[in-house]
Parts: C-alpha cells; structure tokens; sequence
C-alpha cells in the first residue's frame, strides 16, 4: 500500500460505482456463471476477469473472441440481469466498508460527489437508491453518456465539469484497473481500492495511492 499525504480538501470527489461504492462483484461474477452455462458455454474465471470494469462493446469484444463472433452477448445479458437480481433478493447489496463514512465526512464538509460508472443511468439511480446513498451525490455520469467510456477519461472531466471543479484538485475513487486508467488520465488524484482482483504492475507504474479499506480515507478529509 502506497503512503496517503494530507492535502487540502478537494474540489470534487469522483466515485465508480460497482465494486467501489456497492459491494456487487460477487454476485455479478456468480449471475455471470450462471448465465453463460444458460448460454450453452463453460464458465472460466479467467474470461470474466478481463471484462471486470469495462463497457459493454469491449466486454462484447472479449466474449466474442472467447466463444465465438457468432455469441449472443444481448441472451448472455437477459439471463445475467435475471440471475442477478435473484441472487439480490437473497443477498441485498450492502454499502462497501468505510464508504458511509467517507461519504458523511465529505458532505459534512461541503465536498460535492458524483458518479462515474458503466452502468446505465436507471441502474446506477436504482442500485443507489436502495443501497440509501443517493443524497450524496449531486451527479451521475453513466454508460453511453460521454463520447469515450473509461479507460477514456472522458467519464472523469464530465463529472468533474458538472460539479464544477478543476481535475487537478479533485479525487477519483475507482476498484478496477481499467476506472484508475481512466481517472489518472482525466488528472484527479486517484485512490483505488481494490476489490476482486490486485492491481495490475501496469496498473500500480500510474503512481496513485492504492488504499486497503474506504476508511483510509478519513484521515484526509
């Protein structure tokens, strides 16, 4: 873990939502198995990996190559969302370790936060809305909204914009390589707390703080 330096209070805090916010990745990876066996295919775990925290078009591209150009990916989705709510009903998405808490201090300190994710903006809004966070968040930046989508920084600068912040002075608070990328890019100061998986080496040269727990971040607001 790379050491946190006290700085003051940022303009803006920019948070991804899967995996950083919400403690989804498990039962994503689980309605995923069970939805690419509906599909007719073995599910590998290796697969699944590379499409963690990217687009639609890109985890097409992955699944395309996998198993086929001739792969459903719309059917994959239909039994993916199916699976996944299911395994929601029985295990209710909780709030990641510290994020309360990280999200209280900064609203106590009248830092604006938004949103910077894949997902579209009707799960984002639904997936916030029942974890009981959505008051602390001005914006949302969702999939399909900006020109690029992460690794782009595009998702970044037009969270940053609506809050009306300068990048340079702002976080960004990502789980997954491909979101860091995205968030170094846009020039924020970059925390990452991993989820699923470590940090790539590529990943870890970028030079951010990657942080064990959302609570680490305490200290500096």
């Amino acid at each position: 873990m790379s050491q946190t330096t006290k700085v003051e209070l940022p303009q803006s805090v920019i948070f991804d939502m899967d995996g950083t916010l919400l403690d989804t990745e498990v039962l994503a990876r689980k309605a995923f198995a069970a939805a690419i066996v509906a599909c007719g295919f073995p599910y590998d775990a290796s697969i699944y990996d590379r499409c963690l925290g990217t687009t639609h078009d890109a985890t097409q591209a992955v699944l395309e190559a996998a198993y086929g150009s001739e792969f459903d990916i719309d059917a994959l989705h239909v039994h993916w969302t199916k699976h996944f709510v299911e395994q929601a009903e029985k295990h209710p998405i909780k709030i990641k370790p510290g994020i309360l808490q990280v999200l209280q201090a900064l609203q106590a300190k009248g830092v604006p936060m938004a949103v910077a994710t894949s997902n579209k903006r009707s799960v984002c809004e639904d997936a916030l809305a029942k974890a009981g966070i959505a008051e602390y968040f001005q914006h949302y930046v969702c999939g399909g909204e900006t020109a690029n989508s992460k690794p782009a920084a595009d998702p970044y600068l037009a969270a940053v914009a609506l809050l009306n912040a300068d990048p340079k002075k702002s976080w960004g608070v990502e789980d997954s390589d491909v979101g860091t990328l995205a968030a170094v890019r846009a020039g924020l100061r970059v925390f990452q707390i991993p989820d699923e998986l470590p940090p790539s080496a590529a990943t870890r040269a970028l030079g951010h703080e990657i942080l064990t727990s959302a609570e680490e971040l305490l200290p500096l607001i």
